[in-house]
């Protein structure tokens, strides 16, 4: 495929995929691929699931749209089920993650300035991703992708990611609101904190009256093995975001809030024309539908440690390779030297996959992945990685 008319702000790697089925996908030469990406963690149930076909297909027959000026039915039978599966109380509906994200930080300022504090400032990490819209991007820890977009918003205060001490450090400071963070890093590298790191930075937040917001846009529904990554830790969020996986391929994003700030963003402080569509709406109640009758969560526990246990064997006492992570189905593969190669490498191998933070590599496959293709992913793969820090 080749145009002129298309913005050239992505790299994209030289092939269409015209079909899909499960975790497989085809090209335009009607060629098959392994799919160890899922949309970049979106596609969870994997491409053309029945039943989220069936009812997106039924959704679009019967109504797709109308607009928040007037009440959603399919919405509000969203907002419950995210409710009763969380915890949380009430749930605002967007179309990403970067405006999921936009909207807890909206909410953490509009919050912060109720409580009489001038310029409320949000604590964020180093090596974070929160999107591409400028309230996300400020918040995240990418020099690489902030260049050329500044000024950047004022009223983030960025420490190192798993640092409990840093931030401990500032709390005399009054202005801060507000702690946005990943429960695991995806595009900084896959990165797991240590067991115990949300339960103390929930502890900070009870103490200094902050609010602790969780960008789950990639670790949330079932990806990492729970329905949400902070129930691994059993603790509650003040503000938690939502997307990727949430609508199987269907674009939606959620904030959801609890407690003191759950009825915070009232009337005319925030929006989205899209949001919460009907469309999308089903789309999501489908895909939770699915993820929930099949028990697909404590199958992605298994897979997740499949993998683990199946590169470890693979890769074991090659010393380039630096560490091998996973929590559930967010499995990062760290390299001793930048190996963006490997990409076209796989695509070769009609292997789908993503190098992230330079040296990691990156496996989000649809949750219904089987024991078969772990093993086939690994069996590709590892020689791959092996070859590569051979040459």
């Amino acid at each position: 495929m080749t145009t002129t008319h298309l913005m050239p702000n992505y790299a994209r790697q030289p092939i269409v995929f015209t079909k899909g089925s499960g975790v497989y996908l085809w090209d335009s030469n009607g060629e098959k691929y392994l799919d160890v990406l899922s949309g970049v963690a979106v596609c969870a149930l994997g491409h053309a699931h029945p039943t989220l076909s069936a009812a997106i297909a039924d959704q679009a027959a019967t109504l797709i749209h109308t607009s928040n000026h007037y009440g959603i039915e399919l919405q509000s039978q969203l907002a419950d089920k995210l409710a009763n599966l969380s915890g949380m109380e009430t749930a605002f509906f967007c179309n990403s993650g970067a405006e999921a994200n936009e909207a807890a930080i909206k909410l953490a300022r509009y919050w912060g300035n109720s409580q009489s504090i001038e310029n409320p400032k949000v604590i964020v990490m180093e090596g974070s991703f929160h999107g591409r819209t400028m309230g996300a991007l400020s918040a995240t820890g990418n020099t690489k992708i902030q260049k050329g977009f500044e000024p950047l918003l004022q009223g983030f205060i960025r420490v190192s990611y798993n640092n409990i001490e840093e931030i401990q450090n500032l709390t005399s400071d009054k202005s801060i609101v507000a702690i946005l963070v990943e429960p695991v890093q995806g595009e900084g590298g896959v990165n797991i904190p240590s067991t115990g790191y949300l339960q103390k930075l929930r502890e900070i937040c009870n103490q200094n009256n902050w609010l602790l917001m969780l960008d789950e846009v990639q670790t949330g529904i079932g990806r990492t093995g729970k329905w949400f990554a902070f129930q691994h830790e059993n603790i509650m969020p003040d503000v938690m975001c939502l997307a990727k996986g949430l609508g199987g391929g269907v674009p939606i994003g959620a904030c959801l809030a609890t407690g003191k700030v759950a009825q915070t963003l009232q009337a005319g402080t925030h929006g989205s024309t899209f949001g919460g569509n009907p469309l999308a709406c089903r789309a999501a109640l489908t895909v939770i539908d699915v993820i929930e009758k099949q028990g697909i969560c404590e199958h992605v526990e298994k897979m997740g440690l499949r993998f683990l246990n199946g590169f470890r064997a693979e890769l074991k006492g090659i010393s380039n390779v630096k560490e091998i992570r996973a929590k559930g189905l967010m499995v990062g593969i760290e390299l001793d030297r930048p190996c963006a190669e490997l990409v076209k490498l796989a695509l070769k191998e009609h292997l789908l996959i993503n190098v992230t933070a330079d040296k990691t590599i990156r496996l989000l496959p649809p949750l219904i992945i089987n024991e078969t293709q772990v093993d086939e992913i690994i069996q590709i793969l590892s020689p791959l990685i092996r070859k590569f820090l051979s040459e």
